[in-house]
């Protein structure tokens, strides 16, 4: 019996859809970039939490992918430290490499 890696699980569509790996990584890119700007900011997970008007735990399963993002949960966590969501164009470059906008 061959024994197959995660990597070869992952990318085989017959056990993750396309549809669901963009899915998870759109959500695994945006939650590296949620807690990229929390630490830049020096913020503590509860420090931000107490920010953006959520319990802590909301913060961490956020950052654990425990929970599927919710726009009005990023919106209340972004906000405070100087963050907003943006829509790109697929193929342009994420300003959120270098400016503000996630």
């Amino acid at each position: 019996m061959t024994s197959k890696k995660f990597r070869d699980f992952y990318n085989d569509d017959s056990n993750v859809s396309p549809a669901d790996r963009a899915k998870i990584e759109f959500e695994v890119e945006l939650i590296g970039k949620l807690i990229e700007a929390r630490e830049t900011k020096g913020l503590t997970q509860k420090q931000l939490a107490e920010a953006a008007g959520v319990k802590q735990s909301a913060v961490a399963r956020l950052e654990t992918l425990k929970a599927t993002p919710q726009i009005d949960t990023l919106l209340k966590v972004l906000t405070p430290m100087g963050y907003k969501l943006a829509i790109v164009p697929a193929g342009e470059p994420c300003r959120a490499m270098v400016g503000k906008d996630l």
